[in-house]
């Protein structure tokens, strides 16, 4: 019998499908095997009906005593027990090799995404990316662990079925060819339809999903607003769309194995009805009919199990679909290894630096500046002006397209990125803490700090007093991004493990903004005590954090407009002065 031919898909579909099979060679072993078992099992099914047609024959026909067959009845229980085995052994297989693709594409997305930087993680929907890195993957899983195994199979069982069968009964061996072949054209025909409908449900899958994370991570902000209600609505919508499209999507599934059963159930009931007839009219053994009536259903078994994991293969073209891109993205250059900063405060030099985010927008344009060492620096401007990409880039996470930024005279690219990092802090504007206890959190930048030293960062950082109110103080703790504390309390945190790491370089978003009245003058207060002797690049947005730096730099549209310090920014009435203007009008 010839194999059933592979279902015919969109040339869209193309792309996806190779790279599905460009994972075959890693599971080649475990796949023959898992194949070499299975066909081994349905070769036993051949010996299984011949040994069961001849008892019955005998025992029809009255040859020979009855009781002299129960050798042969017995001689049954090692064939079932030695297919239930090679059953057994096939899916474990085949099970073992999908799991560990499932494990190595989850490393190497992992990888990928790493390799790929945060700068590109902010333009992307998060949501969807967990989608694809959980669901896509276990799709892949189960396309490599049940449908694949299950598709060779379905290529040799049936053939050697088939080849019995013609040398008994011919005229049933011609009704099983010609019949078998209306299964596979039957599953491109509403297989047709099926993958552009399962293609669609993972695109709606992925809405979901971003829809629903980025709804719970701002849920905070939209109980504030007054529009959690209206979020809510918009997010029961977007799941009754996904969930009636998944009815359409198994409607049509159970179609197709009610299409299968059918085809395969009448031409089963066509070769029981010729051979009825042959055998009334005394045209054909009994062993022989028995036979080729035993070995017809176990002939369209492995069309039918193929039938039932069909869905699989369009749920993995699915995910392929979407993985696919991610993996072809082309990643930044490799910073290979380089020298070590010193331990001094460095100076930082900008020089006609250019940059553009993956999506087109030009972040700095032309940029030239200095950061003096052992200064602070302030950069203000609009959103949009750049702030953020100056951080970025001497953070590693970006390289800029033309221009050189240099460090004590040396181009950055020249040092060693992680012994560049060792010597520099840090504090977001949105910063992250951890499911740990406190002590373990601030011990991230400094993982031998002792009880004193994290007391005197706290304290440096006005947080002392809020962490001694908590249960357990030090080692109390706090939920995934610091869930249970205040933006603000959340923020001093940040702020005294960046402290703890006492490092000469430290990059600052503006640490106070969620800090008002007395306690911001406090932390003010303490920081021009604290930031005294280093190189600081503070991104500020209020007025009473520019107090603290020696030189204030006015970005506008990625160019440096306008520098000096803040009394003379004040008095020039320039670029700052609007700037400062326009937020007073905001506010």
């Amino acid at each position: 019998m010839p194999a059933p031919s592979p279902v015919p898909t969109p040339s869209r579909d193309a792309p996806a499908q190779a790279w599905l099979k460009s994972f075959v060679p890693r599971l080649r072993r475990p796949l023959r095997q898992a194949v070499a078992l299975g066909t081994l099992s349905g070769a036993l099914v051949v010996l299984q009906a011949a040994l069961l047609a001849w008892v019955a024959a005998a025992v029809v026909e009255g040859r020979g005593n009855p009781l002299a067959l129960w050798p042969w009845l017995l001689a049954l229980l090692p064939v079932y027990a030695l297919r239930f085995v090679l059953v057994r052994a096939s899916e474990r297989v085949a099970f073992a090799a999908g799991a560990s693709l499932r494990q190595s594409l989850r490393r190497d997305l992992l990888a990928k995404l790493q390799r790929l930087g945060p700068l590109w993680l902010r333009g992307q929907q998060r949501g969807d990316l967990l989608n694809s890195l959980v669901n896509g993957i276990e799709a892949l899983e189960a396309y490599y662990a049940r449908y694949l195994p299950t598709a060779r199979v379905t290529a040799l069982v049936p053939a050697a079925i088939l080849f019995t069968v013609f040398g008994v009964d011919w005229v049933s061996a011609l009704i099983l060819l010609g019949t078998a072949p209306l299964i596979p054209l039957f599953m491109w025909l509403i297989g047709r339809g099926a993958e552009d409908m399962n293609q669609q449900q993972w695109l709606r899958l992925a809405r979901l999903s971003g829809r629903l994370l980025d709804t719970l991570q701002g849920l905070t902000t939209l109980r504030l607003l007054g529009a959690s209600r209206r979020e809510a609505a918009v997010v029961e919508q977007v799941s009754e769309d996904y969930r009636a499209a998944t009815m359409k999507v198994l409607r049509l599934a159970f179609l197709s194995s009610v299409v299968l059963e059918f085809l395969s159930t009448v031409s089963i009931a066509v070769v029981a009805v010729l051979i009825g007839f042959r055998l009334l009219w005394g045209q054909m053994p009994f062993f022989q009919g028995l036979l080729v009536l035993l070995l017809a259903p176990e002939y369209y078994a492995p069309l039918r199990a193929l039938g039932g994991v069909y869905h699989l293969r369009m749920d993995a073209i699915g995910a392929a679909q979407r993985l696919q891109p991610v993996f072809d993205l082309p990643e930044p250059p490799p910073r290979q290894r380089g020298v070590a900063p010193s331990r001094r405060p460095p100076s930082i030099r900008f020089d006609q630096v250019d940059f553009s985010h993956p999506d087109g927008r030009q972040a700095l344009r032309g940029c030239s500046l200095q950061v003096p060492a052992g200064q602070v620096t302030a950069v203000v401007g609009a959103s949009g002006a750049g702030k953020s990409t100056l951080l970025d880039l001497l953070l590693g996470l970006a390289q800029p397209q033309r221009g050189r930024i240099e460090v004590d005279g040396r181009p950055l690219r020249e040092f060693d990125p992680g012994a560049w990092l060792q010597g520099l802090a840090m504090v977001p504007q949105r910063t992250h803490l951890f499911a740990a206890s406190v002590a373990d959190n601030l011990r991230l930048a400094r993982t031998d700090a002792d009880p004193q030293a994290l007391r005197r960062a706290l304290r440096a950082a006005c947080a002392e007093e809020f962490v001694d109110t908590l249960p357990q103080g030090l080692d109390t703790l706090l939920g995934e991004r610091g869930a249970g504390l205040s933006g603000g309390q959340q923020q001093r945190l940040a702020l005294a493990r960046a402290l703890l790491r006492d490092a000469p370089l430290l990059l600052l978003d503006e640490p106070t903004a969620s800090l008002d009245g007395p306690l911001q003058q406090r932390l003010l207060d303490n920081l021009e005590r604290e930031l005294r002797g280093r190189t600081v690049l503070l991104v500020a947005h209020r007025l009473q954090t520019l107090r603290l730096a020696q030189q204030v730099l006015v970005l506008d549209r990625g160019s440096v407009v306008e520098q000096g310090t803040l009394a003379q920014l004040q008095a020039a009435g320039g670029a700052f002065a609007r700037l400062q203007r326009s937020r007073q009008q905001v506010v």
